[in-house]
């Protein structure tokens, strides 16, 4: 799989943990469902606020990811929903000590409410090598 990270002056630039846009050549596409912050021994939301909800979810979709052949790095887009959008600086500082760049496409969004009155929920696109895909 190659990552080929497409970046536009005649566009806004990245303000934040993400790329402009990302293509991907060679790859196995798997599509990741949204996380909420659930602590999986229990299914319980984790407690402590936002930042521990979202240390959560990477956590979740790491575990995914790993099961589907690939880690964080290999998503590709990113969608994280947001009950307050006074989170947001807060986000891109905890996703970037999951993710390095190139980051991911990205699209953080602001919403009424979410699954068990969580703040914030994430899914993604992610893309591993052909060669070692195993399903």
């Amino acid at each position: 799989m190659k990552k080929h990270i497409i970046s536009t002056e005649k566009a806004p630039a990245a303000v934040g943990t993400y790329s402009q846009a990302v293509a991907i050549t060679g790859g196995v596409t798997i599509y990741l469902s949204g996380q909420i912050p659930l602590v999986p021994e229990t299914m319980e939301v984790i407690e402590g606020g936002i930042e521990n909800e979202i240390h959560q979810i990477f956590k979740n979709l790491s575990a995914v990811c790993k099961e589907a052949g690939g880690g964080l790095d290999d998503i590709v887009k990113l969608n994280i929903f947001l009950t307050d959008l006074n989170n947001f600086a807060l986000l891109n500082e905890i996703m970037a000590t999951y993710f390095k760049q190139p980051y991911p496409a990205r699209a953080a969004i602001g919403i009424n409410e979410l699954p068990k009155g969580v703040s914030v929920e994430m899914d993604g696109v992610m893309v591993v090598n052909s060669d070692q895909y195993s399903y």
